[in-house]
């Protein structure tokens, strides 16, 4: 394909690639928590730490991933204070989140490069930042195969896994961190305000056709794999966003989905 001759093109797919193998693992995991809006709460906090980042002269990916660490220890804190309630600590966290990046959005001198995290740049990246998604997303598969069934026992009950012999602060505190290190890298590729979305779609697909956790998984990563190559190629020929293309086509298969279930008369 034409659009591969370019060196741009080419660390895209790359870069959103891994991305699509790796967020849909995450996602499965908080889907199954009942937590599918985490990565909305900590992609917006994300931007908290992008323009923090800027205004104090670092690299905005480090402020972004700090940012979320704080947000995602932060949700798992307050939901321990209120078990019964766990979704009130995801929408405390996203309020602050938003709070305090639209008052440190106010002091960034270059607004186009804050603006630039809103919705990613996924064929703009640096081949420094290239390689920080490959290191970063070679890792958190690592070790997400390493705690398969660790965080699926979590997943399912989180009592019955401790109980199981499970140690599940320990597993809590490593996914907590790899979720919020791959939300700040995904912010700066697919958008801040598109993450969320790219950890549920393809869940939410993968729903209808797996019969289990590890089916589900597969098909999970499968078609966020689709989603992204699909986007890429349809923003290249027709001018569009990369970021929200990708989204769009992950809703346009999900309604395709619910169709075909619905046709077929497939229950699930």
């Amino acid at each position: 394909m034409g659009m591969l001759s370019y060196g741009f093109m080419q660390r895209a797919f790359l870069v959103g690639i891994l991305l699509a193998m790796v967020i849909p693992c995450i996602g499965v995991v908080i889907v199954l928590k009942r937590l599918s809006m985490i990565g909305d709460a900590l992609s917006h906090t994300s931007l908290a730490g992008v323009a923090a980042g800027l205004i104090l002269g670092i690299n905005p990916v480090a402020g972004a991933a700090a940012a979320c660490i704080i947000a995602a220890f932060g949700i798992e804190g307050i939901r321990r204070k209120l078990p019964r309630y766990s979704e009130m600590s995801i929408a405390i966290m996203m309020s602050a989140g938003i709070g305090l990046a639209g008052v440190l959005s106010g002091f960034v001198k270059n607004s186009a490069n804050f603006n630039s995290f809103l919705f990613g740049s996924i064929v703009a990246i640096s081949d420094l930042e290239m390689y920080l998604v490959i290191g970063v997303s070679l890792t958190v598969l690592l070790l997400f195969f390493l705690l398969y069934k660790e965080l699926f026992y979590i997943a399912l009950d989180e009592r019955s896994a401790r109980l199981a012999g499970v140690p599940v602060k320990r597993v809590n505190f490593i996914f907590t961190i790899l979720t919020a290190v791959t939300v700040s890298i995904a912010a700066r590729t697919v958008g801040a305000l598109i993450v969320s979305s790219m950890m549920v779609i393809p869940v939410a697909c993968a729903m209808q056709f797996g019969n289990n956790y590890k089916q589900t998984v597969i098909y999970a990563v499968c078609f966020d794999v689709v989603f992204m190559m699909i986007g890429l190629v349809l923003a290249y020929y027709l001018g569009l966003k990369p970021g929200g293309t990708i989204v769009l086509v992950g809703v346009v298969f999900l309604l395709l989905c619910f169709i075909w279930k619905k046709l077929s008369g497939v229950k699930g």
